[in-house]
């Protein structure tokens, strides 16, 4: 049987992995020059594969069953026995995120895994954009021609709308919509958010709030916040973003203190000499008190308890997420009511389909990759086709 696979980022890889085991014919194509492009890109921050919280824990990362479902049938222990059989050690680190061992780059990983799919028989083709599909032929666009091929199956993994330059540019989306796929619509995740500061911003941008809690409505992120020339970026702004999606006027809290309680802030507050040295005192980021003596009125910051009621819950208006291009992720993607259960299209059932372009969401942490990679599984396994 002859598979098709579109795409070559981590959850391609991974379906293409599940058919050669299976011993069927594999082909990748890609419309970029090189593969996994923005797999790369990701590992530039530090190569954080999947984590190693409990599953019942790990699983309450992601925001629907049916993406659940594929990381409950490929976890993070089978993900890390994945890379150890193509290669790749992994250690955890202190915040229970895992990681290739100290060294190993992410080029390295990706050539592992490409080496081992080319050693068991797969092909791969660059340069090939697809242009159409129907069930069983791909027309894609080549260097010098237009060129039709048939598969007997086919995977597409054409990625979600972030990072564009990559080749995650989201154009499949209307070729979908023309043919009558419920597309649910992309939207900005693990974003950056703008804020308007009230005060020049240039001397604090880069500047990080560390240990803080952020917070919107009742769903709240310990971690770090850096300060940038639009408002605010890091991981504990990302863990953030599908609430704010779901309620945009809510305001974001931050608790710069939050290993003391609000007697202790007043306390120390009240045993020094003026309340500039107090926040000196209790150890606030140069960061931190830009933000307070910027968003408070000066009468607040004048008075003890209300200054200590801040800077347990400085609360700030968000205006939005940023672009869809700068974000780690993308929210929406093909509706899962148009697939099988076992990831095949209803409307084209020998293809399937895998990764970023369906509809989920997942904070960073591994979490998304994880995800990719268990769908790609999913989507390569010959488990029988049920209506959800």
């Amino acid at each position: 049987m002859k598979i098709g696979i579109v795409g070559t980022g981590p959850a391609a890889l991974m379906a293409g992995s599940q058919y050669l085991l299976q011993g069927f014919e594999v082909s990748f194509y890609d419309h970029k020059k090189a593969p996994a492009r923005k797999f790369l890109v990701a590992g530039h921050g530090g190569f954080n594969l999947t984590h190693s919280e409990p599953k019942s824990d790990f699983l309450a990362r992601y925001d629907c069953d049916e993406i659940k479902k594929c990381v409950s049938e490929f976890d993070n222990e089978a993900l890390i026995s994945w890379l150890k059989f193509i290669g790749i050690e992994t250690f955890i680190g202190s915040t229970g995120k895992i990681f290739p061992i100290k060294g190993t780059k992410p080029i390295e990983v990706l050539n592992a895994w490409l080496n081992w799919l080319k050693k068991n028989g797969a092909d791969f083709h660059f340069e090939h954009k697809m242009l159409d599909f129907d069930s069983n032929s791909i027309l894609f666009q080549t260097n010098s021609s237009k060129i039709t091929l048939n598969f007997d199956k086919i995977v597409f993994a054409l990625g979600g709308g972030s990072w564009s330059k990559t080749g995650s540019d989201a154009t499949w989306v209307e070729l979908f919509k023309s043919k009558n796929i419920a597309i649910v619509p992309l939207q900005s995740s693990n974003a950056g958010m703008n804020f308007r500061f009230h005060s020049a911003l240039e001397k604090m941008e880069g500047e990080i709030l560390k240990n803080v809690v952020t917070s919107i409505g009742d769903f709240q992120k310990a971690g770090e916040v850096t300060l940038t020339n639009y408002g605010f970026e890091g991981a504990a702004i990302y863990h953030l973003n599908r609430t704010y999606r779901e309620n945009p006027d809510l305001p974001l809290c931050i608790d710069l203190k939050p290993q003391w309680n609000l007697k202790q802030v007043l306390d120390c507050l009240k045993s020094a000499k003026n309340n500039t040295e107090g926040l000196k005192k209790m150890k606030l980021s140069k960061a931190a008190i830009f933000l307070l003596k910027s968003e408070i009125e000066k009468e607040t910051f004048l008075n003890l308890e209300s200054l200590a009621q801040k800077i347990k819950n400085l609360s700030l208006k968000i205006e939005s997420l940023r672009p869809m291009d700068e974000a780690i992720s993308t929210s929406g993607g093909v509706s899962w009511t148009e697939m099988e259960n076992d990831l095949s299209l209803k409307k084209f059932p020998n293809i399937k389909l895998c990764g970023e372009m369906l509809d989920w969401d997942a904070p960073t942490g591994g979490y998304l990759l994880q995800a990719s990679i268990a769908s790609g599984f999913c989507a390569g396994s010959t488990r029988e086709s049920n209506s959800n």
